[in-house]
């Protein structure tokens, strides 16, 4: 008997044409690998439609809250549909930065200093004394970025205090909470995360270079805008230890069949982590992929092999 899946995408958040094209990826992906599957949109229409096809699993492809802060995941369990991907609880750490973080730093995890900073204290305690402050704690240059987002929207990369109110404008476009982080420059990389039959395995590290050297929004997903190196250009020794803390990253978030963990390698060698995707793109141009093809895998087999130890949940 064939397993039955549906494709989770779309919604209703600014990352929706992310989410679309990643879950055209999947769809052709599961089918190629013989698995009976349609794409749904997370509307008014997802529920009654669950109930009439009652799937073996969901794959969720959705970025942003739609897919990452836990809700939909909450709703999946609900109505009994298991869903690749990590539970509710975990998503909802790994989705508000500023929490994950200090699960993180307190494990151990090297992180850039930062501050979380709500858009209410920013604006009661006076703009101008907060953006002061900020720049004589953490210096510049700075990242400035929604606490809760994806896909980089909304975040800024600072290098002068006159560049600083504008992108605190920017980011709290995105979010009530900006997170404000010291820049750390060197190598950035992803390193993603395969839930296997032997528990988490680390794929290797992918290397993205930014035409303008900041791997914004329109670096990720505008053709052109970065090169991208799979394995990446690293030490074997540096490559090892990307690997290890991406899968300690994995297991403190309580993270669950595929994650992507960000990080920038400085040019000592330090591994700082940046952040945890708990559902990474799956675009032409996103890490994920490019991994699973450097690790010599087939994306068609560990989209199936996700979705089959999904539906042995049930």
């Amino acid at each position: 008997m064939n397993t039955r899946a549906v494709v989770l995408a779309g919604g209703l958040t600014y990352e929706r044409e992310v989410s679309l094209h990643s879950g055209r990826r999947v769809l052709d992906a599961l089918r190629h690998a013989g698995v009976e599957a349609v794409v749904l949109d997370a509307d008014s229409q997802l529920l009654g439609r669950l109930a009439e096809l009652d799937p073996d699993a969901a794959f969720i492809a959705l970025h942003g809250s739609a897919g990452e802060d836990g809700a939909l995941r909450d709703v999946l369990d609900l109505v009994g549909v298991p869903y690749v991907g990590s539970t509710a609880p975990a998503c909802r750490l790994a989705w508000d930065k500023p929490c994950a973080k200090s699960a993180l730093t307190a494990d151990g995890v090297l992180t850039p200093e930062g501050v979380a900073l709500p858009h209410a204290t920013f604006r009661e305690l006076g703009a101008a004394a907060v953006l002061e402050r900020l720049v004589a704690r953490l210096g510049l240059p700075l990242m400035v970025k929604p606490a809760k987002g994806g896909s980089a929207m909304g975040a800024h990369a600072v290098t002068t205090v006159e560049e600083l109110p504008t992108a605190m404008v920017g980011c709290f476009g995105y979010g009530d909470t900006a997170m404000i982080e010291r820049f750390i420059a060197g190598t950035e990389v992803a390193v993603s995360v395969i839930d296997g039959v032997d528990g988490p395995q680390a794929l290797p590290a992918v290397e993205i270079v930014a035409a303008d050297g900041v791997n914004d929004y329109q670096a990720r997903y505008v053709a052109g805008m970065s090169t991208w190196h799979a394995p990446a250009r690293l030490p074997g020794d540096t490559a090892a230890a990307l690997a290890k803390a991406a899968l300690r990253v994995h297991e403190v978030l309580g993270l669950r069949d595929l994650s992507r963990v960000d990080a920038i390698v400085d040019a000592d060698g330090q591994i700082y982590v940046l952040e945890a995707n708990v559902a990474p793109g799956m675009t032409e141009t996103s890490l994920l992929p490019l991994a699973v093809e450097a690790a010599g895998l087939d994306l068609a087999a560990v989209c199936r092999d996700l979705v089959v130890r999904a539906a042995a949940r049930r």
